[in-house]
């Protein structure tokens, strides 16, 4: 924001405060919108799980139910990782440095996280020591879980969408960075005993809201500063931001 638009903006304390006050009962509206929502979501029917995906894990193969530990839910990230690349996703990076502090708190909501990306194990290992990371991850190298969860593209592939849309339309449309390869998103579950149901799966700005760094810049008067096509062209992996 230009210095001129700043100051052509000053106003009393008085003004300021009449104006917040007008901004808080939308916001308080938004809120119960958002926690009406939430209920919806909670009300969705849910998939049963019929595949055994069986992934590479640091204490060996691990299946799905594994990933649960004696948790009744699991929230896995797929994390973009190709198995050709030697690191993660920046922007993916960015989610969890965002998200990892608050996964010791899920355990006590019965709650389990896992990442997922296709890169081998030992990548995966790396490139987690690299970045000081503690949160479970495992490959899912050999399985069809990303293609199933459709977080790896392939136009090839019959059932070619991402976010519940046509893959082909949303790249027409401007909507997709790239015709094939990995993309990220959030998929939730729940057991009953050793039976696993999906219950729903996000993507696109449906990973904003676990975001902080996003949510606190919005309450910034400069916001996200992402204008322009490609928004998070600024994201960096946490120890490259010295070296820009």
């Amino acid at each position: 924001m230009e210095t001129s638009t700043l100051t052509s903006n000053i106003v009393s304390r008085d003004e300021w405060l009449a104006a917040r006050m007008t901004l808080l009962a939308r916001e308080k509206e938004f809120t119960r919108q958002r926690d009406a929502l939430s209920a919806e979501r909670r009300k969705l029917p849910m998939v049963k799980i019929e595949k055994e995906y069986v992934f590479e894990a640091p204490g060996g193969r691990s299946t799905l139910l594994d990933l649960f530990g004696n948790k009744r839910q699991l929230v896995v990230y797929h994390f973009m990782f190709d198995p050709a690349w030697d690191n993660g996703c920046a922007g993916c990076s960015f989610f969890m440095d965002n998200i990892a502090g608050s996964i010791v708190h899920l355990g006590a909501r019965d709650t389990a996280f896992a990442a997922v990306s296709r890169a081998p194990l030992a990548k995966l290992e790396s490139f987690k020591m690299r970045m000081d990371w503690t949160f479970p991850w495992v490959s899912s190298n050999g399985n069809t879980f990303n293609t199933d969860f459709h977080v790896t593209l392939d136009p090839e592939d019959d059932d070619y969408q991402y976010n519940y849309a046509s893959a082909k339309g949303l790249l027409a449309q401007g909507k997709l960075c790239t015709p094939k390869g990995e993309m990220p998103g959030l998929s939730f579950f729940i057991r009953e005993g050793d039976e696993i149901y999906h219950t729903y799966s996000t993507y696109q700005r449906g990973l904003d809201l676990p975001m902080n760094t996003y949510n606190l810049l919005d309450m910034t008067l400069l916001g996200r500063q992402e204008e322009g096509g490609r928004p998070m062209a600024w994201v960096r992996l946490h120890d490259q931001y010295d070296k820009q």
